[in-house]
């Protein structure tokens, strides 16, 4: 099958995509043509994602334009369907256009996965002919995906592969069967010590329980010398996402000592923020925000438990993943770029020893000073 790319123009359409006339590219060719639209933009998209088996919550309108009004990405998506048919295919992506650390297309950004949805095999074809169309037109300097499956693209671009572990839970099984599956001196014990020490949890999505949780956050992230996202991410998501975001926090008394944020999407509820006091980390709250928000899916009858990501060498929090009975895959994010150096100094995914580098600095900052270079460095590490 021969491909091209090319760019909707038929604005009339209530389809259409509105890619600027400066973006258009070249013509069709004799085989089937890839068109680039705006996802926010396309009245296909929301239905689409809601269908498609593979979509997940960083699929969803709600994600996407928190990227874009968080960070000024710029959504984009590819597909084989023209913009006055049924959307049967897309692969999506953010541009991200910064000064400090190039332009690059990525997808997607402070996303832990993003699938290709697309059919199996027509996957690498449309990928390839999205890479030497985008990087014929454009001054990349990377492209990057991270789907859930590896996907082979023959390409002349050097590739860089960045290995992650990625820990799904399975529930299907009764709940009781669940709380058996848990390693039981360091996942069992730890929730009966919270509930014997009488923790409190609670739950919502209002301005007071966001700051309850951003301070514990900004906290644990200064602990770790790495700057916190900005308190702007989390404001959008909660108005974005509505009652499919929870904050969730256990309280020895009045005092917040561990915190979490879960996504609900369509049949999976997905973890993604945590944070806690260490001074309370013997008392188990972590562990009863873990075990709360399980039986809340199981009981609603969600499919999985999504744990995200884990870098390949914390070998820890893979550990205390796997204690919960999680299916542990390996997730492996796959950059194309003209060369080695598509990796950059504030880039803590790819090129190791920049990160270390990166993670040295911030070490030697004040807190105050890393939470402010969050304010303005996440925008240009996406």
């Amino acid at each position: 099958m021969s491909l091209a790319v090319a760019v909707e123009t038929n604005l009339s359409s209530p389809h259409a995509g509105t890619w600027p006339s400066e973006e258009a590219v070249a013509s069709r060719g004799s085989g089937e043509a890839v068109y680039c639209f705006r996802p926010l933009t396309d009245a296909r998209w929301n239905g689409f994602v809601q269908r498609h088996p593979r979509a997940s919550v960083f699929h969803s309108s709600a994600w996407l334009e928190a990227l874009s009004q968080t960070y000024g990405y710029e959504p984009v998506a590819y597909t084989t369907s023209a913009a006055t048919e049924y959307l049967e295919n897309a692969v999506v992506f953010c541009r991200v256009n910064s000064w400090l650390t190039g332009r690059r297309l990525v997808s997607l950004p402070f996303s832990d996965h993003c699938e290709p949805l697309v059919e199996a095999n027509d996957t690498p074809e449309i990928m390839a002919r999205i890479f030497e169309q985008e990087f014929g037109r454009n001054r990349w300097r990377y492209i990057e995906i991270r789907p859930l499956r590896s996907v082979a693209i023959k390409s002349p671009l050097h590739l860089t592969p960045v290995p992650y572990a990625f820990h799904q839970l399975d529930l299907s099984q009764d709940i009781d069967k669940l709380f058996r599956n848990f390693h039981k001196n360091s996942v069992q014990r730890k929730i009966l010590r919270a509930e014997r020490e009488g923790l409190i949890y609670r739950e919502g999505a209002t301005p007071d329980v966001l700051d309850q949780f951003y301070r514990m956050f900004k906290q644990t992230r200064e602990r770790h010398r790495v700057p916190p996202q900005p308190r702007k991410w989390f404001v959008n998501l909660m108005r974005l996402f509505g009652s499919d975001l929870k904050i969730r926090i256990a309280y020895k008394g009045e005092q917040p000592v561990a915190a979490m944020i879960t996504l609900r999407h369509k049949d999976t509820l997905v973890y993604k923020y945590g944070c806690s006091d260490p001074r309370f980390n013997n008392l188990g709250g972590m562990h009863l925000l873990y075990w709360r928000a399980i039986q809340e899916a199981a009981g609603a009858g969600l499919r999985q438990f999504d744990f995200g990501r884990t870098d390949a060498d914390q070998q820890g929090l893979i550990t205390f993943k796997n204690r919960w009975g999680a299916t542990q895959s390996l997730l492996t994010y796959s950059r194309y770029g003209a060369s080695d150096s598509s990796t950059h100094f504030f880039d803590l995914t790819t090129g190791k020893w920049k990160a270390r580098t990166a993670k040295y600095l911030l070490s030697h900052l004040p807190s105050s000073v890393v939470s402010t270079i969050g304010q303005v460095l996440y925008r240009h590490v996406g």
